[in-house]
C-alpha cells in the first residue's frame, strides 16, 4: 500500500516524469492557463507553487533555483517580475484546478489549470472596454441630437418657403 506517498508517478519513468512536469510548469508560467489531465495538474501544482514562493523571495539564490526548474531566463524573469508580485499578500494556493470532463479518446479526466486571479485581469479589461463603448454610444447620441437640433433651427430659403422652387413648379410657356 502507498500510505503517505506524496509523489504522483504519472505512469512513466523518473526522467520522463521530471521532463513532463518541467514542461507543464514552463507552459503555465508562459501561457498562465493550461489544459491537462487531473493527475498531471496535481503533480505540477507542487512545483509551480514552489516557483512562486521563490519568486516572492526574489533573491539571487531563489532565481537560480527557479532556473534549475525552468531553464529559460525570459520565463524566470516573467515569474519574478509579473507573477510573484501578484501573490505578495497570499500564502500559498496560487493555482486553481477546474474540472472539464473526460477526454474523448481515453476518458482521462481533463482539467483547466490557471493562476488564481487570472480571470480578474480579463474582467478589468472587459469593464474598461464596456466603458469605452458606452462613451462612444453617448457621444454618437449627442452628435445625433446636435444635428437634429441644427436641422430644426436652420433657416429655410425664401424661395423654398414661397413655393417658387423651379424644380417643383411646371415650366412656363
Amino acid at each position: 500500500m502507498r500510505h503517505c506517498k506524496l509523489k504522483y508517478k504519472i505512469g512513466v519513468d523518473p526522467g520522463h516524469r521530471k521532463a513532463i512536469l518541467r514542461n507543464l510548469a514552463r507552459s503555465l508560467v508562459d501561457h498562465e492557463r493550461i489544459v491537462t489531465t487531473q493527475t498531471r495538474a496535481k503533480a505540477v501544482r507542487r512545483m509551480v507553487e514552489r516557483l512562486i514562493t521563490w519568486g516572492k523571495k526574489g533573491d539571487l539564490h531563489a532565481r537560480r533555483q527557479a532556473l534549475k526548474v525552468i531553464p529559460q531566463k525570459k520565463l524566470v524573469a516573467k515569474l519574478f517580475n509579473e507573477l510573484a508580485p501578484r501573490f505578495k499578500d497570499r500564502n500559498g494556493g496560487y493555482t486553481r484546478i477546474l474540472k472539464l470532463g473526460p477526454r474523448r479518446g481515453d476518458a482521462a479526466s481533463l482539467v483547466l489549470m490557471e493562476w488564481v486571479g487570472y480571470e480578474d485581469r480579463f474582467k478589468v479589461a472587459e469593464e474598461e472596454e464596456k466603458k469605452q463603448k458606452k462613451k462612444k454610444r453617448k457621444s454618437k447620441k449627442a452628435e445625433a441630437k446636435k444635428t437634429e437640433a441644427e436641422s430644426k433651427t436652420k433657416p429655410v430659403p425664401a424661395e423654398a418657403a414661397a413655393g417658387n422652387d423651379s424644380e417643383t413648379s411646371p415650366p412656363k410657356a
